[in-house]
């Protein structure tokens, strides 16, 4: 396919997406106000049918590896563009996120998110978006399900770095619960910003969960470097498995953890 092609059929598809979204909620929120599982039964329901469509529109398949999450747990993900969002819900039996604040805002998509357990943070001074953020995840414990957190606050493009932020260290060590970390590729495909869409397999990798510090885990000082150095080692592992040509890894100079 074209260059031009292959954007006027990434430009349909996204447009297919929305309204997808817009038609699904009209059957979902009426059947949610009576009862909050319509809620994860209309998001999951939304997400596979992206999934189906980019494969059969964008040749873009997906793909989850390792085991799925089904307790009470934090997914550390790697976090690269929508498409690991929506895989990432597809899969997990009851997903939850730490997202930005102004999500809550913005139509359809925030309301879902709100029902289904997401947890908003301003983002801000350090000390209060970490203290903002464990009461808020504290106060949704009736909600059960697996709390999905992107450790470097943002998505990164494909083979770029950007330091992990200590908000995940807090939230094992208050919640006592295993961390997963998680990686992907779908940046490769699906990039943070633009249309077009490119052919080939995007996956989503669970690993095998650390511990709490608790219970045989590393300590909050490793932690975060144990965390680190799976999840980039196993994307680099999944882009280079991709064909992506990844950029040498130059070690960075030591940096300040931070939450933002």
């Amino acid at each position: 396919m074209s260059g031009p092609l292959r954007w006027i059929v990434s430009l349909i598809f996204i447009v297919q997406m929305y309204a997808a979204m817009f038609f699904m909620s009209l059957y979902y929120i009426p059947r949610t106000v009576f009862n909050r599982d319509y809620a994860f039964y209309g998001v999951q329901a939304y997400c596979r049918w992206v999934r189906w469509t980019a494969a059969k529109m964008l040749a873009l398949r997906s793909e989850v590896r390792g085991e799925v999450p089904q307790g009470e747990v934090i997914i550390a993900s790697k976090h690269q563009s929508f498409f690991d969002i929506i895989i990432l819900v597809s899969a997990l039996p009851r997903p939850k996120f730490i997202m930005k604040a102004s999500l809550r805002y913005a139509p359809i998509l925030g309301w879902f998110a709100i029902q289904i357990g997401c947890v908003p943070v301003e983002r801000g001074r350090r000390g209060m978006a970490i203290q903002k953020m464990v009461a808020d995840v504290a106060a949704g414990r009736q909600l059960p399900g697996q709390l999905v957190v992107y450790p470097q606050g943002t998505r990164v493009a494909a083979g770029a770095r950007l330091p992990y932020k200590v908000g995940v260290t807090i939230l094992r060590r208050e919640t006592g619960q295993d961390v997963v970390p998680t990686a992907t590729n779908v940046g490769v495909f699906w990039p943070r910003h633009g249309i077009r869409r490119d052919p080939g397999l995007a996956v989503i990798e669970f690993l095998p969960p650390i511990s709490p510090a608790s219970q045989s885990g590393p300590a909050d000082d490793a932690f975060l470097t144990v965390l680190e150095d799976q999840v980039e080692g196993a994307s680099d592992a999944l882009m280079a498995e991709a064909g992506f040509d990844l950029p040498p890894r130059v070690p960075a100079a030591p940096a300040k953890r931070r939450f933002r």
